[in-house]
């Protein structure tokens, strides 16, 4: 990270915005893998983040020359620290293997299958991957895959930069879609994962529901928090209100989980993997509610200042808004079809058609002409999305957000 970036308010939000992320994928990541290295690795940029938070409030205190300034960083501060929040989640997530806590192995297994996972790859000899840097593999725009740390035989490397040489036999953790992950997986030689059981096979017992609702709220915090940067860099009221819908859906889900934690108390062998299911669900719910903190500037339609979208522009994901043009690629066509993922490297966050929104659609949802899409994901994978679907911009939009 250039000290350039570092001594700019739009810099170190951009900064802070990428580490909370990496340290929620690392955190979950821990708790998969029930590995304490990664957990510490959390907590270590837990602390540099502080660092970087109390750069950030010194440089927007000198930077605001009249009441009008103050006024408009003091909405930048807020969203830092509902930022700092969604950290302090991560580091909570991390704890629960710190502490001892455990996870049921149920967890484990339904978290291989969540809307975006994060898997632990071997790069194998002789693998296509191997001596090629992160730039060339392309992985975020190609695949939607993020490499977010590297191993070769000591501690993590977190966050490897685009240079980063990838070598043999070293570890890589990576997040992404399932499907994703099994061609990755097949460009560094590493066996793929294993297939979900079929589901009719299923008897659900107590646990086994509250793990189901457990991984629901992660997946409906990271739509959250995506559809509240998205807000915040379009700064769109309806996007605002749906992060606001999400928060409240997620009071209705922890007390789920906590009715069917309490219910299973007996059938589980271990009580103390119930109490890190607990820990889990507030840290989850902590998240809910630091999107929520982000969107109620725009909620309120204040004027936000212009460093906020530069820096939401800069930071490693990028939020894009676009819609399906009549007769284009992607109408009538499910997103499994387009394979969106793989072509573009976007994720599709939310799903607008008419009045109803429909959160992290499923691969066989089938889009139509007039729907607005919400994605995330690299820079790069906007252009693609948009020739999918057949928007075109204004000249005038050039260099634009979004």
């Amino acid at each position: 990270m250039s000290t350039q970036r570092r001594d700019t308010v739009k810099g170190l939000l951009a900064e802070i915005k990428d580490e909370s992320e990496l340290m929620v994928d690392l955190a979950y990541a821990a708790v998969f893998f029930s590995d304490a290295d990664l957990a510490r690795e959390v907590t270590r940029l837990e602390d540099k983040m502080f660092e970087q938070l109390h750069r950030l409030r010194t440089i927007a205190m000198l930077a605001a020359r009249s009441p009008e300034d103050a006024e408009h960083m003091a909405g930048v501060l807020e969203i830092a620290s509902a930022v700092e929040k969604i950290a302090d989640a991560a580091e909570d997530i991390a704890r629960v293997v710190s502490s001892g806590l455990g996870i049921v192995d149920d967890l484990k297994k339904d978290l291989r299958h969540a809307d975006e996972i994060v898997s632990r790859i071997k790069v194998a000899e002789g693998a296509p991957a191997a001596g090629q840097s992160l730039r060339d593999l392309g992985l975020p725009h190609e695949f939607g895959i993020w490499v977010i740390a590297t191993r070769r035989g000591g501690d993590w490397d977190l966050d490897p930069g685009a240079d980063y040489v990838i070598a043999t036999e070293e570890i890589l953790l990576i997040r992404g879609h399932e499907d994703s992950v099994h061609l990755v997986s097949e460009l560094v030689g590493a066996p793929s994962l294993p297939q979900p059981p079929d589901p009719a096979e299923i008897v659900l017992s107590d646990l086994d529901r509250a793990v189901d609702v457990l991984v629901e709220m992660k997946n409906s915090a990271e739509v959250a928090v995506g559809l509240a940067y998205s807000a915040l860099l379009f700064n769109d009221q309806a996007l605002a209100a749906e992060v606001a819908n999400l928060e409240s859906r997620s009071d209705a889900l922890h007390d789920e989980l906590e009715s069917w934690v309490l219910r299973s108390a007996q059938e589980a062998r271990v009580v103390e993997h119930l109490r890190g299911l607990i820990r889990l669900g507030n840290a989850t719910e902590m998240i809910f509610d630091s999107a929520r903190e982000m969107t109620r500037l725009v909620e309120k339609g204040e004027t936000l200042h212009p460093v906020i979208a530069a820096a939401l522009v800069e930071s490693d994901e990028v939020g894009h808004e676009t819609s399906v043009g009549a007769g284009s690629l992607a109408d009538g066509k499910s997103i499994k079809e387009l394979a969106v993922g793989t072509q573009t490297g976007m994720t599709v966050l939310a799903v607008q058609r008419g009045r109803r929104w429909t959160y992290r659609p499923k691969p066989g949802f089938t889009l139509a002409a007039g729907d607005r899409i919400i994605a995330i994901g690299p820079g790069e994978g906007a252009d693609e999305m948009d020739r999918m679907v057949g928007m075109e911009r204004e000249l005038a939009e050039a260099g634009e957000p979004g």
